[in-house]
C-alpha cells in the first residue's frame, strides 16, 4: 500500500529534493505540501499537488500517513503537535528545537501514540561517523569538532555536531562542572563547548554539510569524517525514516537509533 505524504517546506533545498524522491518513489504518494507563502508551486501545480498554509486545512481536507518536515524549528513545531494529535507519523530533519518543545514533542507522541523520528542529520555516513566516534571517545579523552555548512543554515553548532557531543558523552566520565546537557556558547566566536568537547562552526557559500571529529592522544591524532556534497545524500535517510516510523509509537531523536548498528 502507497503512504500518502505531506511535505512541509517545499520550497526550501532539502525539501525541494524531498518532494523530487517522493515523486519518484512507488511506495510514496505526494497528496500536499505546507508552505508559509500562499502562491502555488509550478512543479507542484503541473502534478495538481496542493500547497496548503495552514497545517489544519491540510490535515482536515487530505489523507495523510506520514509528515515529512524540513522548515525552521517553530514552524515544524507547530506542525509536528497537530500531526501527533491527529495520530499523523512525522520524519523531522529540522533542527533548533529547545529542550522544552522536545519535552513537549516527545509527550504528545506518547500521548497518541504516534511515531516520529526526529534527525539532526539524514545521511547514512553522517550516522557511521557519529556512532565510529562514540567508539573512538572511549580511548582517546581530547576531542574537537569542526562542522562546517552552508552560510544560510540558521544554528550554530549544527544538530550533527551537538548529536555527536551527546553521543560521545555517553561512554565517558563528564569534564564538566556544569548541568550535563549544557551547551556552553563561547563569546566571540561562532562555536561552543560541551563537557570539554570543543566544537567550532564554520559557515561559508560552496558548502553543503561537512563534519570531522579529532581524536588526539600521546603521539597521534585520529580524524573521523563525513561530507555531504549534495543534498542527494540525505534522502535515503528520510526514504528509511518515512518506512521505520510505522514500528514505533513515540519520538525517536537521531537516526542512529532505528538502523542496526550493533
Amino acid at each position: 500500500m502507497r503512504k500518502n505524504i505531506v511535505i512541509a517546506g517545499p520550497r526550501g533545498r532539502m525539501g525541494s529534493e524531498a518532494v523530487q524522491m517522493v515523486l519518484a518513489e512507488p511506495s510514496f504518494n505526494l497528496v500536499a505540501c505546507i508552505d508559509h507563502k500562499a502562491s502555488s508551486i509550478s512543479s507542484l501545480a503541473e502534478k495538481a499537488i496542493p500547497v496548503y498554509q495552514n497545517p489544519e486545512e491540510c490535515f482536515y481536507a487530505t489523507e495523510v500517513d506520514v509528515l515529512i518536515d524540513l522548515t525552521v524549528a517553530e514552524a515544524s513545531y507547530h506542525h509536528i503537535l497537530i500531526a501527533l494529535q491527529q495520530n499523523i507519523r512525522c520524519v523531522v530533519g529540522t533542527t533548533g528545537f529547545t529542550n522544552e518543545q522536545l519535552v513537549e514533542m516527545k509527550l504528545v507522541a506518547k500521548e497518541n501514540k504516534t511515531g516520529i523520528i526526529i534527525a539532526p542529520n539524514f545521511a547514512i555516513g553522517a550516522i557511521l561517523m557519529m556512532h565510529f566516534s562514540k567508539i573512538a571517545a572511549r580511548y582517546f579523552p581530547d576531542i574537537e569538532i569542526i562542522e562546517k555548512h552552508h552560510n544560510q543554515k540558521v544554528d550554530a553548532p549544527s544538530g550533527t555536531a551537538i548529536k555527536t557531543a551527546e553521543m560521545i558523552k555517553t561512554v565517558r566520565e563528564s569534564k564538566a562542572q556544569g548541568h550535563p546537557d549544557e551547551v556552553e556558547v563561547l563569546k566571540g566566536a561562532r562555536g561552543a563547548q560541551d563537557d570539554g568537547i570543543h566544537i567550532h562552526s564554520l559557515r561559508l557559500p560552496g558548502l553543503v554539510a561537512h563534519q570531522e571529529v579529532i581524536f588526539g592522544g600521546e603521539g597521534q591524532t585520529l580524524t573521523i569524517k563525513h561530507d555531504s556534497m549534495n543534498r542527494k545524500s540525505f534522502m535515503e535517510g528520510i526514504k528509511l525514516s518515512v518506512n521505520q516510523v510505522f514500528h514505533i509509537d513515540e519520538l525517536v531523536y537521531g537516526l542512529e537509533n532505528v538502523l542496526d548498528l550493533d
